[in-house]
């Protein structure tokens, strides 16, 4: 299986917490008024590349995943392959952003396998009226941070706390300071 591939970019860290590995897919149907990355919109924008080569780069980086694009749920069979290849083969962290709400991913038989290997779905089309750059790895206020795995187990959407993301730094800070 292949995915359509524009970039792939290490230690990143605008897309998800710490130092990530991004892969930035090609083909998405949303067309954002304002997408900060237009030229992925055209599935043919990008390279074809072997999920397993893939998943062996992105392993080599050492460094958590991102899955962004374009939308990575057009190739959510690919990806759903990718993610599970990582998972079975680390602890790796993996968000995923897509322009589609997770109530509509979770009744997709072809994006359920994605969603169950991921950690953080962003979710929600970016909006430009609601734009909002002080936001935590979102680009506009209508977009969540999915806690993925509690949404599955709950059957309700469960949003991911980004103060969980601090308090390792604030407990770190407050021995230094001590």
């Amino acid at each position: 299986m292949e995915i359509s591939v524009i970039s792939i970019v290490e230690s990143t860290s605008v897309d998800g917490p710490g130092l990530r590995t991004t892969v930035y897919c090609a083909g998405c149907g949303h067309r954002c008024k304002g997408c900060h990355n237009p030229q992925s919109w055209d599935i043919n924008s990008g390279t074809l590349t072997d999920v397993t080569i893939l998943a062996d780069r992105l392993l080599a980086t050492g460094e958590d995943i991102t899955f962004s694009g374009g939308d990575p749920m057009f190739q959510a069979e690919a990806f759903g392959e990718l993610a599970a290849t990582i998972k079975s083969k680390s602890n790796r962290n993996i968000w995923c952003y897509t322009g589609f709400r997770i109530e509509q991913l979770l009744k997709n038989s072809k994006t359920l396998p994605l969603l169950q290997n991921i950690d953080v779905l962003v979710d929600g089309q970016f909006e430009l009226a609601l734009r909002d750059e002080n936001l935590l790895f979102r680009g506009s206020s209508n977009q969540r941070l999915v806690d993925v795995k509690k949404t599955i187990e709950k059957g309700e959407v469960v949003i991911y706390e980004p103060m969980n993301l601090l308090s390792p730094l604030l407990m770190k800070y407050k021995r230094i300071e001590n």
